[in-house]
């Protein structure tokens, strides 16, 4: 979840070592205060910032990457995972 205050480079840096320990399937949200007694929300976090890391985490070599203020740790992960698995397998 993403908007709790952390930089660039702290996104970046555990990206990194995500793919370091060889962990395939990424997913980014935007974290949204459930209730008042919950964190507040620090930053709200921008399309085009979402629509970023994605490329990056593409580029570093995810499987699967889902980027964008909706997207949760479930995201249609399975689905999306399989399709990638066989577009990329299709294109070896």
């Amino acid at each position: 979840m993403l908007g709790f205050g952390e930089s660039d480079d702290q996104i970046k840096r555990t990206l990194d070592d995500l793919r370091d320990i060889d962990v395939d399937c990424l997913t980014l949200g935007q974290y949204i205060q459930p209730t008042k007694r919950q964190i507040k929300v620090v930053e709200y976090v921008t399309p085009e910032k979402f629509q970023f890391w994605q490329e990056y985490g593409t580029k570093l070599g995810f499987a699967y990457v889902a980027s964008g203020p909706l997207v949760r740790s479930s995201f249609k992960a399975g689905e999306f995972y399989i399709k990638n698995l066989v577009k990329n397998k299709a294109t070896l």
